[in-house]
């Protein structure tokens, strides 16, 4: 092959491959620097909320956050599996559950250098994209919507991540935009969703905190303008968990302007990725037509801690990480790759980070955009085995239990209504398809009798 051949085809191979992409999500680490094995097993770690820790190991207890060894396990994983990325997604929460008076200020921010200092160990080259969670600030969930020490000591722990034009609107409200690494035509949209947080009380009565909603707007009418996508990344998700009905998230005029937001943009909006849930789940964005116009995906978290909210029963996960494939140009996702480990098997026998599933293979679908996610979703709600194989991995497959109609209509309703009044709209109907199929081998049965005559039977 002569040597102009030659060029050409490197080029042409250049291109091709630069039609894939990849970028690792890491969310909801939870580092609980009190972790330590001992014989006491409520006194493992501060954030069991003295639950005991009946099955502690080196990598952690579905009861208890993350310890130091988890973390650095999951980001050496990374490397082992995908060690040049693009970049990397890291959407908060680092702290552990504990009163607010068992942390202080000093402590948080200690806690997100270490983890800070530890992904640029692992990942010294890789461009980080960074968004705050409700436990990344003191008092937790009390974010303000005015520049605070916190977010200068942020930005500054931050800034070779960080472009000079994403420091002052960090500085004034924890948010940013900047040309994803460094390339035209492609943007990312940092967002501190926990300003909609309906824990949040220094928000509830504002109408738009930090003006974070003009801002976005804004930033989303120029994108439009100048031909570009966009991935948005944030925290806190808007719509409702789907492991407890009926419990949102967001405040419900937050939750309403945040749909507006999605639905006004969604045409250079091309990926939304999130974390809060510790669970592995997605959010349905359509038009008035009902048509899929964006997507959220939502990582399930490194810390498998075992939530205490009430009405979850068994709400633990193992620990997981996630790979997003995607067009560099078009940022269109292509196909999401979870890795996970067993957390049982790495305490009792060995550390093995392992591929868990790949979505379109699993789901058999050619993508992930959303009219693939849309075609993702009704499989769930009407295909039992795609409902049986959501279910193991929303919890990153530790609870294996069959998930029932009550189960269905709560993950489905959840994935398919992001708004308040559709949600519950869902509630009332798939509850009432669910009764029905329930019903349909009873009145098939009574059929048949009458049908026979058999009147006394019924």
């Amino acid at each position: 092959m002569s040597v102009f051949k030659l060029g050409v085809f490197c080029l042409l191979f250049k291109s091709i491959f630069a039609l894939s992409g990849n970028f690792w999500h890491i969310t909801d680490l939870h580092w609980d620097p009190t972790y330590k094995l001992t014989d006491d097993p409520q006194l493992v770690c501060a954030s069991s909320g003295n639950r005991p820790a009946a099955t502690a190991g080196n990598y952690g207890d579905y009861v208890c956050d993350s310890p130091w060894h988890l973390i650095s396990s999951s980001l050496y994983a990374m490397k082992d599996i995908l060690p040049d990325p693009d970049f990397i997604v890291w959407t908060g929460d680092d702290t552990p559950h504990v009163p607010d008076e068992d942390l202080g200020e000093e402590a948080v921010l200690n806690i997100m250098r270490n983890l800070t200092h530890l992904i640029t160990t692992v990942f010294p080259k890789t461009k980080v994209y960074s968004a705050l969670g409700n436990h990344d600030y003191h008092p937790k969930n009390q974010l303000p919507s005015t520049g605070s020490r916190l977010y200068y000591q942020m930005v500054e722990m931050w800034k070779d991540w960080l472009e000079p034009e994403s420091v002052e609107t960090f500085k004034k409200g924890g948010f940013y935009s900047e040309n994803l690494i460094n390339q035209t035509g492609v943007r990312m949209l940092v967002l501190n969703t926990n300003l909609y947080y309906d824990q949040n009380k220094l928000t509830t009565s504002s109408i738009d905190p930090a003006l974070q909603f003009k801002w976005a707007d804004q930033i989303l009418t120029e994108a439009a303008r100048n031909n570009e996508k966009v991935y948005i990344i944030g925290h806190v998700p808007p719509g409702f968990f789907e492991k407890k009905r009926s419990k949102a998230w967001f405040t419900i005029q937050f939750n309403k302007r945040y749909i507006q937001l999605i639905q006004k943009h969604h045409a250079v909006i091309l990926g939304q990725f999130f974390g809060h849930h510790h669970t592995d789940s997605f959010r349905m964005f359509y038009d008035s037509n009902g048509t899929p116009i964006s997507t959220m995906f939502l990582s399930p978290g490194v810390t498998p801690w075992k939530t205490t909210l009430p009405g979850v029963v068994d709400g633990a996960n193992n620990p997981g990480i996630r790979v997003f494939e995607y067009d560099p140009k078009t940022l269109l996702v292509k196909d999401v790759v979870t890795y996970y480990l067993n957390l049982t098997h790495a305490n009792a026998a060995e550390e093995r980070w392992e591929k868990e599933y790949r979505l379109t293979e699993s789901f058999r679908v050619p993508d992930a955009s959303p009219s693939s996610m849309h075609k993702v979703l009704e499989r769930i709600a009407s295909e039992r085995c795609y409902l049986q194989k959501y279910y193991d991995f929303n919890s990153v497959n530790y609870d294996l239990t069959q998930c029932d109609d009550d189960c269905r209509v709560d993950h489905v309703c959840a994935a398919r209504e992001v708004d308040f009044q559709r949600y519950r709209h869902c509630l009332e109907t798939e509850g009432a398809a669910s009764l029905y199929a329930g019903l349909l081998p009873i009145l098939s049965v009574a059929t048949t009798l009458i049908l026979n005559g058999n009147y006394r039977w019924l």
